[in-house]
C-alpha cells in the first residue's frame, strides 16, 4: 500500500549559484557521503530529500540530513531515513521506499514514493 508520494523539481545552475553564495548549506542539506558528489547529483539528493518530506506530509521538524541518497546494487539509488525523518516514516507504517533521480537539461528531478 503507498503511503505517501513525492516529488520535487531543481533548477541545477540557480542550486550550483546557492551553494556557492551560501558553503555551508552543502553540510546543512548533505551527509558527508553525499557532499563530494558533482552539483547535478547534489540537485538530484536535494530534490529527493525534499520529495521525502512530502511523502510524509512534511511534518515539522524534519532535517535534510535525515534522508540520506545511498547507491545500491549496480548504482540503484536508495533512502537511508534517521532521525525525525525514521520515526514520522514508521508512524505512518513506511516499511520500503522507492526512489527514481534524473537529471537533464539543467534540470533535476526526484520522485519518491512511501510504501507500507
Amino acid at each position: 500500500m503507498i503511503v505517501g508520494i513525492g516529488v520535487d523539481v531543481v533548477d541545477v545552475a540557480r542550486f550550483e549559484a546557492t551553494l556557492a553564495r551560501t558553503p555551508a548549506l552543502r553540510t546543512r542539506l548533505f551527509t558527508e557521503a553525499e557532499r563530494g558528489l558533482r552539483v547535478e547529483s547534489l540537485a538530484a539528493r536535494f530534490a529527493a530529500k525534499e520529495a521525502v518530506a512530502k511523502a510524509l506530509g512534511a511534518p515539522p521538524g524534519l532535517l535534510h540530513v535525515e534522508a540520506e541518497v545511498v547507491s545500491g546494487e549496480h548504482g540503484r539509488p536508495g533512502l537511508r531515513v534517521t532521525g525525525r525523518a525514521a520515526e514520522v516514516a514508521a508512524a505512518l507504517g513506511v516499511t520500503r521506499w522507492h526512489i527514481s533521480l534524473s537529471h537533464d537539461g539543467g534540470v533535476a528531478v526526484a520522485y519518491v514514493i512511501a510504501e507500507g
